[in-house]
């Protein structure tokens, strides 16, 4: 029996096979889509190798020392501070922007968006350069008076930074449920004599929970699996953990405390389904939205509020980084680890590879999920999200285990680097590749078959070029956050391979932040041509905004 047969008959005694329509899935594009499946799992099995080939009492006692307790409180007291400092901060920003007459509503928006482009890593630098010892923002306020600032090392500065650069996606995600929102809801409940704020409680924040919950995830997951900022910060949390562990030659605890951290990770997915799913089918109305509550008096302190986010999370790194520019002497332009524009050259070569291969790997996934609605493409498409939310340290010690332990060559070459890139970002390339083929007309496709073509050629002449536009903008995301990516690129990239990020690693890490300046400036124009990426895509963050306005 041929594989293809095989496949079919595995479909057929299990039901899963079939479209909505009743069709059969194509057996080779499903086979390509199981390979991709398997490939993003397979980081997840070499870490529970690794984790249990030190055995049961070893674990055990291993996780129950001290050390290790602390840092499983220490990161969940982070993720839970930040995640609720993130709430906090980034739903009354979005109702603002969206409910009401805030003057310059479009500015605010796109300002208040734009911390998302700043890595939380150089923020934190520019955090420590400004309000750290001898500090010069520090410096500054004891001229006029203000002789101490809290301490920015530890807890609170970590918290602090990643609010500050995180937050925007609390912010994003309410306000596309906000404007997904229809606002007739509201107006009814004030004709039945509910104030604004009851309306609100009652009506508007049910509907919207779904959003807030899907960004308040998002922020969780990038809390738990940040590692720079925390390292950078001096605060012990699992992923600074595990890098140290790896680096003193600690494999067993770093593959523990990496497996433990994976639980953490579940848990917080799980946490994130039940409380999202309780609204799933809330917020599907029109958007229509006839009026907008006035501030009246509170429209300074409106404003003031922005104005202050918009300091802290933009202007003062963008300020440190041209003060880098600018300064000399130790600390500032030092001597020692001279930039060189190779580095910025290999940052483009390895993810113009991730994006190239993350896209190949995304067209067939994306193709099933959104033409055959089944079991088994679903457990595909879910299976790409798994290395998304695996941290990136993680993944990299699982990858720098197996190619110790099974690769052929050293485990330090450009392929592996590669493909923990694509493991990590995939599902960016999937989401737009699906979204493009549920767009397309299948009455299209049905004609180019009733003309004769294959379905491979009806593929390449018709659907290819209809979704090329959403395939060229899954490879984009996924180039410009691979530029950004840090733990897996200090982890696998081959010896003398410097990049943008492990350069600025290095000057950092010996206190030359003035050697930082360019490729740090460098990473944050980057970092916004995706933020131009993600703002093209969803036109209900400026465009619909402009259309309520009239």
């Amino acid at each position: 029996m041929s594989v293809a047969e095989r496949v079919e008959r595995f479909a057929k005694r299990h039901g899963v096979g079939a479209a909505e329509e009743g069709e059969s899935l194509p057996v080779g594009v499903t086979l390509l889509s199981a390979g991709v499946a398997v490939a993003v799992l397979s980081p997840i099995l070499w870490i529970l190798l690794r984790a249990a080939d030190v055995g049961v009492e070893s674990s055990v006692a291993l996780l129950a020392r001290s050390s290790m307790v602390e840092i499983l409180l220490n990161s969940v007291a982070l993720v839970t501070t930040v995640t609720v400092a993130c709430v906090l901060l980034g739903v009354p920003l979005a109702v603002l922007t969206v409910e009401t007459d805030l003057p310059f509503r479009r500015f605010w928006t796109v300002v208040l968006a734009l911390p998302l482009v700043v890595p939380s890593y150089i923020g934190a630098f520019a955090f420590v350069s400004a309000f750290g010892p001898r500090g010069v923002l520090a410096d500054r306020l004891a001229q006029v008076g203000i002789e101490s600032v809290p301490e920015i090392y530890g807890f609170t500065g970590t918290a602090l930074v990643l609010t500050l650069y995180v937050y925007p996606y609390v912010f994003l995600t309410t306000r596309a449920a906000l404007l997904s929102f229809d606002g007739t809801l509201v107006e009814a409940a004030r004709t039945l004599n509910h104030s604004r704020r009851e309306a609100f409680r009652a009506i508007t924040l049910p509907q919207i929970s779904p959003g807030i919950a899907g960004g308040a995830l998002l922020v969780a997951l990038y809390t738990l699996s940040d590692f720079g900022t925390p390292s950078i910060m001096h605060f012990g949390v699992f992923t600074q953990a595990i890098y140290v562990e790896f680096n003193t030659f600690g494999r067993d605890t770093a593959a523990l405390l990496s497996l433990e951290l994976l639980a953490v990770t579940a848990v917080i997915v799980a946490l994130e389904s039940r409380i999202g799913g309780q609204g799933q089918e809330s917020y599907a109305g029109g958007g229509n939205r006839t009026t907008r509550t006035p501030l009246g008096p509170w429209k300074i302190p409106a404003l003031l509020f922005c104005a202050a986010v918009a300091t802290l999370a933009l202007a003062v790194p963008l300020g440190v980084l041209f003060m880098w520019l600018t300064r000399s002497g130790p600390g500032y332009a030092g001597g020692g680890l001279a930039f060189e524009w190779t580095y910025g050259w290999n940052s483009v070569y390895v993810s113009a590879l991730a994006a190239a291969v993350a896209t190949l790997a995304a067209i067939p996934v994306g193709y099933l999920a959104a033409r055959y609605r089944s079991t088994l493409t679903s457990l595909f498409d879910r299976a790409t999200y798994v290395g998304y939310a695996t941290p990136g340290i993680v993944l990299g010690i699982s990858l720098v285990y197996f190619g110790s332990s099974y690769g052929p060559t050293p485990y330090r070459i450009v392929p592996l680097l590669v493909f923990a890139y694509v493991v990590r970002f995939l599902p960016q390339a999937v989401g737009t590749t699906r979204s493009s083929v549920l767009q397309v007309d299948t009455k299209l496709v049905e004609a180019a078959r009733t003309l004769g073509r294959t379905p491979g050629a009806a593929f390449r002449h018709v659907t290819l070029p209809l979704i090329a536009p959403g395939v060229v903008a899954g490879a984009a995301l996924v180039f410009l956050t691979t530029m950004k990516e840090l733990p897996a690129t200090l982890l696998l990239r081959p010896t003398g391979f410097e990049t943008l990020v492990t350069y600025i690693w290095s000057v950092q890490d010996a206190g030359y932040y003035g050697r930082a300046a360019v490729p740090a400036l460098v990473l944050v124009g980057v970092s916004a041509l995706s933020m131009l990426v993600l703002l093209k895509q969803d036109g209900s963050l400026v465009r619909q905004e402009g259309e309520n306005d009239g």
